[in-house]
């Protein structure tokens, strides 16, 4: 089949980036947030504040990191209702009980899917990193 460029589909939806955080002023080596479509792909977010400094404990990790995933959400014009899966990284799943206390103050019924695993160990002595997929189309009619 033989096909000129005008009559050639794309081969790939168009993709948006975009960066939101630097750490103490310098610049991260990723993109926060990547939109392939109608799907936004949050790059991990952890307990560090914009000031650089990390939360205290897990429950306050927790915390500061779905509160940065609602900033960079809402940077993208989306909020905690578009996300539709979430993969949380610990480094210690004694915490896990913490960690839903917290994260079910953030999210509500329809929940997430969410996969969840033990690391060795997060950058910059993290307890909990997690990174997450929403929905970046036009809602349904």
């Amino acid at each position: 089949m033989n096909m000129n460029s005008a009559d050639a589909a794309p081969l790939a939806p168009p993709v948006e980036y975009s960066s939101r955080f630097s750490a103490n002023g310098r610049s991260l080596p990723y993109s926060t947030a990547v939109r392939v479509g109608d799907v936004l792909y949050l790059s991990g977010q952890m307990g560090f504040r914009n000031d650089g400094t990390i939360a205290e404990g897990i429950e306050g990790q927790t915390g500061q990191a779905i509160e940065n995933i609602q900033a960079v959400l809402r940077d993208s014009g989306r909020d905690l209702k578009d996300v539709f899966h979430c993969t949380v990284i610990l480094t210690d799943m004694a915490h896990w009980p913490a960690f839903n206390r917290v994260y079910l103050q953030y999210f509500h019924d329809p929940l997430p899917a969410r996969s969840a695993f033990a690391a060795k160990g997060l950058v910059l002595g993290g307890l909990v990193e997690i990174e997450c997929q929403a929905f970046a189309g036009k809602a349904l009619a």
